[in-house]
Order: structure tokens, then C-alpha cells, then sequence
């Protein structure tokens, strides 16, 4: 299957003239996929939320997370956009696809998935190969990650987004496949929101082992709760690096720092 898909997409960029030449990226994981690819010379415009890579800092901008600059995206006359739907409202999206222009969607659930968009992106791009270089780099590297964390009895984490009202990711979140690789499981895996809102009791309930997030006072908020296992193992760690919630190639090595915050003696 592999095999079949990596032919796929070499025939898809078999001709030059199919390869796309002025893209747009609608996210800031997109943008940093490009650059990973060494393709940030084909970068015409960039959605911006956050610090962008050092080599797409004069890329021109077509606005921020939630509010796409239309009249600039079409100046820049890109013949490929790159988007995760989270990124445009959909009233925007229902607009980019009136307009024609060939759109590449990346909605990642799982640290495959997101290796097999990276060689499309490759592919769409007019550098197939250098995507195949690049997912089996990231594959060998999360195969190493879940060899070395792997446990018998996976530990049972709470993965905190926010704190009023409390979120958390659902078990479809391809940050639930990076717990995976560490040894651990999400105690909501079981819910299908990419960010459903849970009540504290239901917290208590599922009686987590580690408690993330990226915020410390919402951290030492769980010390009211002292029934918790987190918190009686006083194992409620904060998530400093911020590449998790960027799905591309970086997310491995924020990975990584994850696992070794979980479990630093592996």
C-alpha cells in the first residue's frame, strides 16, 4: 500500500507544468510543512497567528487566524492554497471555493496521516522525493519515540486546554496519537470533539495519573483536588514547548520533549 501511494503521487508531478509555482498557506503548520519541504521560495502568502520560520519572515500576509484578507489573498494570484479548515470561518471557506483555485486541505488526526500530507504537499509542490525523504525521517523518529516509551499498562493523562470553562482534546486530536507515543493514553480518547468541554467531576471520574497544560495557575488549580492520582503524585506538569498544537514535521521533536516530560527516567 505504501508502495502504491508513493507511485501515486510521482506520477501526479510526473510533468512540471503540474507543479504549483505561487501558494499560499492558510496556517502557520502549512507554512512551516513548505519550509520543511525546502520549498519556501514558492510562498507567495502566509496566514499569520504566532512567530513565523526566519525563512519566510518578508512573506506577504493575508491576514491572522479567523480573519482572511480576500482582496490580498487574490492579488498574490496563487495557483495552490494550502488549508487546514480550522484556520478560515466557513463563510470564507464557502468563498475559496467559488473561486476555483486549486486548494490542498490537511486536517491531521494521527502523526501517518500526518506524513502522508506531507509527501502530497511534496507532490503538489513539484518535489515529490524530498517529501519521501522527509516522512520517512519523521516515521523513523516516531517509531523510535514509541519503542523507547512504550509501556505495558499505558499512563492515564488529562490533557488540559483551558481552564473556564475546562477543555480538553478528544480522541480524534492528533495530540491523542503524540500521548500514544509517549506511553500514555488520553483520558477522553473516547470523544469525538477535536476540543470537547468537560466538567471536573468527569475529571475526578477517569482519575488521571499526569495532568497537562500550558499554563501553570490552571495547573495549581488541581491541588484542591488531592483524591486525584496526578495530584497525589504530584504529577501535574506544564507543557512549555507550543509546537504540539502545529502539525507538521516539528511536532515530533515537540514530541519528544513531551515524552521526556512524562516519563524522564526512559
Amino acid at each position: 500500500m505504501r508502495r502504491l501511494w508513493l507511485a501515486v503521487l510521482l506520477l501526479a508531478v510526473s510533468s512540471e507544468t503540474l507543479a504549483a509555482l505561487r501558494v499560499v498557506s492558510l496556517a502557520p503548520s502549512l507554512s512551516e510543512i513548505v519550509v520543511e519541504l525546502d520549498s519556501a521560495d514558492l510562498l507567495v502568502g502566509v496566514l499569520d497567528a504566532g512567530d513565523r520560520p526566519s525563512a519566510i519572515k518578508d512573506v506577504p500576509s493575508v491576514g491572522r487566524y479567523g480573519q482572511l484578507d480576500m482582496e490580498r489573498l487574490l492579488s498574490l494570484k496563487p495557483d495552490l492554497l494550502l488549508l487546514w479548515p480550522g484556520s478560515v470561518g466557513p463563510a470564507q471557506r464557502d468563498q475559496l471555493k467559488r473561486l476555483n483555485i486549486p486548494t490542498f486541505v490537511a486536517e491531521p488526526h494521527s502523526f501517518e496521516q500526518l506524513t502522508m500530507q506531507i509527501e502530497a504537499i511534496a507532490a503538489q509542490l513539484g518535489r515529490p522525493e524530498r517529501g519521501v525523504e522527509r516522512a520517512a525521517e519523521l516515521r523513523r523518529k516516531t517509531d523510535e519515540l514509541r519503542q523507547r516509551y512504550r509501556r505495558e499498562t499505558p499512563l492515564r493523562v488529562f490533557y488540559q486546554v483551558w481552564d473556564k470553562p475546562l477543555y480538553t482534546i478528544g480522541g480524534g486530536q492528533i495530540i491523542s496519537d503524540a500521548l500514544e507515543v509517549c506511553g500514555a493514553r488520553n483520558v477522553f480518547a473516547d470523544l469525538t470533539l477535536p476540543a470537547p468541554q468537560v466538567s471536573i467531576e468527569a475529571v475526578l471520574q477517569r482519575d488521571p495519573e499526569v495532568i497537562l497544560a500550558g499554563d501553570q495557575p490552571q495547573l495549581d488549580a488541581w491541588n484542591a483536588w488531592p483524591q486525584v492520582a496526578a495530584v497525589r503524585h504530584r504529577q501535574l506538569l506544564l507543557v512549555t514547548d507550543k509546537g504540539l498544537e502545529r502539525p507538521s514535521g516539528q511536532m515530533i521533536e515537540a514530541t519528544a520533549k513531551l515524552c521526556q516530560l512524562i516519563a524522564p527516567d526512559r
